[in-house]
């Protein structure tokens, strides 16, 4: 690898030669989480050590992103079209697919700290190779397993002869890692630092912009800008909707918020949306779902109903989709800045966003500034947009181009004439958001590219650990943080409150700790702030139904003594600060009804819960039905739909897949019956309404017996399920 830096590549192949020249044999290569990963790249770091065993590869990363794959016959017709128009020239990530067919060669070695949830259960190397960390850990954890070589995409931006890089969709590890690199190199490591260009990447600003020195090596040409890797969105049920609607209420107007992705994440912002935009209907929605006469006094402690007049702050390690849906609806709009005094006046409501003729004075008063403007003083008030740009310090004086103004606020002259000429409108150089990394579907990717400069400078790129901790700078992060609800999900929780999120109490890894635990830990410390867990209340598998509140579990994520609020579909328990008996009872409130008595009789063999407690009435009722019957009104007004942000699926794929699911459902229970005469009669002969979904699926003129068969099936899935 050449001495200048950056050294400009147009070729991984090169570009890879002279990382092994320059680093060694032994590399170990640290790519981002989810999707910055320099893929191209990676590849060819992953064939040349399948080609030479001399090389011994170790790749450090998270959240390996694959397109779905298919099993030949209906499958393979249903997603492989789907999968071309949405993922289109995507380069898929080769080690994953060694992974999967048990391939890796010996001298590759795969480390991640976050799976892919679900994805990794029933393979070996995933699961003996996972790093559990809190993602504030993550940096010091790749240099300690002998990180080497650090390799990003990114996005690029020139103006005149300037060429500036966006670490853009993930700066939150590559910035801190990348420093202490640079620290081991000056003890003699050989280390690289390397970007990949692909200009299909939103350019991003706040801290993830970045000067080319920082890199070692740019590799730029068109051949890598390929295609994003799209999360399709899924869709939402009730049960999510409910939990999202239970959970907005507990968010504070003027506050913070974090939202995770996934249909729970959809279902919040949905209903924080329908809180601002129809809060009488959202009210009305409120009371006749009895979620006021239930949970009506945690709601007035912790949170609000009303819209959202000052808006909301995101503070967030993941930047989704919805924080964009939030911000086109006015409710995330809360500008925070970095400053302490500007911050703190904002709170204290002694401050506005726009700027008046009393600003001066406030900041004054406050021993902000001095009554006689140093330099120091313009330096911060233009810094805010206070003083207009246009204006300069010079000894005492502002000057421009025309005028000269005495720095002296004292003086009502030129008190005046600095109000009248010099002032801007409003404070500049505040965001609405924090966060650290994204990921979403194409439409999102498409949203912030559409964006302004202006607008993108309101989402701020930055580390992790400015966003999943308070340390480092507490009391900016206190201020900009006020009434902080940070809002996430697991798979399982305990009568006595302790979270499951991220594996199995046989010691599978379902996904990873990420930083959940970090954004616990902060509620407890940040004042005002609440960590809220949104978890279903139960799960199925075929016809089996297992609750997800549990008397006890065997393994935890977030443990008892840092329980705070839990989120079903059929309420919110406020656990922080009670004792045993009060968390249980409100754990087995929100509890699916066919599971509490079961509950409450452990609770009372364990000597937990009094021997004479008895669930109330009013959360006797916790079943699917019911929210059915909550929701249907609305949903027969257009509100609640399955797809509240849209969809890459069309509307053939949609009822497709539905068919095909109650079809694969009805088989595995069991209970797959003989077509009744009028099904029968669709089997024989085609519908005319079961053709736009023969086309799609190629269906709709079989030319052999086998395509005739899987045409029989796909009518009668749609015969029995209604579709047609």
């Amino acid at each position: 690898m050449k001495n200048e830096k950056p050294f400009y590549y147009k070729d991984v192949q090169t570009c890879v030669d002279d990382v092994i020249a320059k680093v060694g044999n032994t590399i170990v290569l640290g790519i981002p989480l989810g999707l910055g990963k320099p893929n191209q790249l990676t590849n060819e770091f992953f064939r040349r050590a399948k080609q030479d065993s001399d090389i011994h590869l170790k790749i450090l990363t998270a959240l390996t992103l694959e397109r779905p794959t298919w099993k030949e016959g209906l499958e393979q017709r249903f997603l492989e079209p789907f999968i071309e128009r949405v993922f289109g020239d995507y380069c898929d990530l080769e080690y994953v697919l060694a992974l999967r067919k048990g391939d890796l060669p010996p001298n590759v070695e795969l480390m991640e700290f976050f799976n892919k949830p679900g994805g990794y259960l029933n393979i070996p190397h995933a699961q003996q190779n996972y790093i559990s960390t809190n993602y504030t850990h993550a940096p010091r954890d790749i240099i300690g397993n002998g990180c080497n070589v650090l390799a990003q995409m990114v996005s690029k931006e020139t103006s005149g002869n300037q060429t500036r890089y966006s670490l853009s969709c993930n700066p939150e590890l590559s910035l801190d890692v990348a420093a202490l690199l640079r620290e081991e190199e000056k003890k003699g490591r050989k280390v690289a630092v390397i970007a990949t260009v692909n200009q299909n990447l939103p350019f991003m600003y706040g801290d993830a912009v970045v000067a080319p020195e920082m890199f070692d090596a740019v590799i730029d040409h068109p051949d890598y800008y390929t295609t994003l890797f799209g999360t399709p969105k899924m869709s939402v049920t009730p049960a999510d909707y409910m939990i999202g609607i239970h959970a907005g209420t507990l968010i504070k107007d003027g506050g913070t918020v974090q939202i995770g992705i996934g249909s729970l994440g959809d279902a919040l912002v949905y209903g924080l949306q329908q809180r601002h935009d129809r809060n009488d209907l959202y009210r009305t929605l409120l009371t006749e779902s009895k979620i006021l006469e239930k949970f009506g006094n945690t709601i007035a402690a912790v949170g609000e109903t009303g819209r959202f007049e000052e808006g909301l702050y995101g503070s967030t390690e993941m930047l989704v989709d919805g924080y964009i849906h939030l911000y086109r609806s006015g409710i995330i709009k809360r500008k925070v800045y970095d400053s302490i005094p500007v911050q703190r006046l904002l709170n204290e409501k002694k401050l506005r966003d726009d700027i008046g003729p009393d600003t001066l004075g406030i900041l004054t008063d406050e021993g902000v500034i001095h009554p006689c403007l140093t330099v120091q003083d313009f330096d911060f008030l233009q810094k805010f947009g206070i003083i207009r740009d246009g204006w300069r310090y010079d000894e005492g004086y502002l000057v421009n181009e025309e005028m000269r103004i005495p720095a002296d606020i004292r003086d009502e002259k030129s008190r005046k004439q600095i109000e009248h000429y010099c002032l801007g409108t409003r404070l500049k150089n505040g965001c609405v958001v924090h966060a650290g990394f994204f990921l979403g579907p194409q439409r999102f990717y498409d949203a912030l590219k559409e964006m302004s400069e202006e607008e993108r400078r309101q989402i701020y790129m930055t580390s992790v650990m400015r966003v999943n901790q308070l340390y480092g700078n507490e009391e900016l992060r206190i201020l900009q943080r006020k009434d902080a609800r940070f809002i996430n999900t697991a798979l399982m929780a305990t009568a006595i409150g302790a979270v499951t999120s991220d594996g199995l109490e046989s010691g599978k890894v379902i996904s990873g700790v990420g930083g959940q635990y970090n954004f616990v830990a902060m509620a407890h410390a940040l004042p005002g702030a609440r960590s809220v867990i949104m978890v279903k209340s139960t799960r199925s598998k075929g016809k089996e139904v297992h609750s997800n509140i549990l008397w006890k579990y065997g393994h935890s994520t977030i443990p008892r003594h840092l329980r705070d609020i839990v989120v079903t579909e059929y309420g919110i328990a406020d656990l922080r600060g009670k004792s045993d008996k009060e968390v249980i009872a409100a754990m087995i409130n929100i509890a699916d009804s066919r599971f509490q008595e079961e509950l409450l009789r452990t609770a009372k063999e364990s000597k937990k819960i009094p021997a004479d407690y008895q669930i109330p009435d009013i959360f006797r009722e916790n079943l699917p039905r019911s929210l059915e019957k909550i929701l249907k009104p609305y949903r027969e007004q257009g509100l609640f739909p399955a797809f509240p942000f849209g969809t890459d699926f069309t509307n053939e794929e949609i009822i497709i897949g539905k068919a095909l699911r109650e079809l694969k459902e009805k088989m595995a229970s069991k209970k797959f019956t003989v077509p009744s005469f009028s099904e029968a009669k669709k089997l024989i002969a085609v519908p005319e309404s079961a053709k736009p979904y023969l086309e799609r699926l190629k269906l709709d003129k079989p030319s052999a017996p086998k395509e005739v068969m899987l045409q029989r099936m796909v009518v009668y899935a749609l015969a029995s399920g209604g579709h047609i």
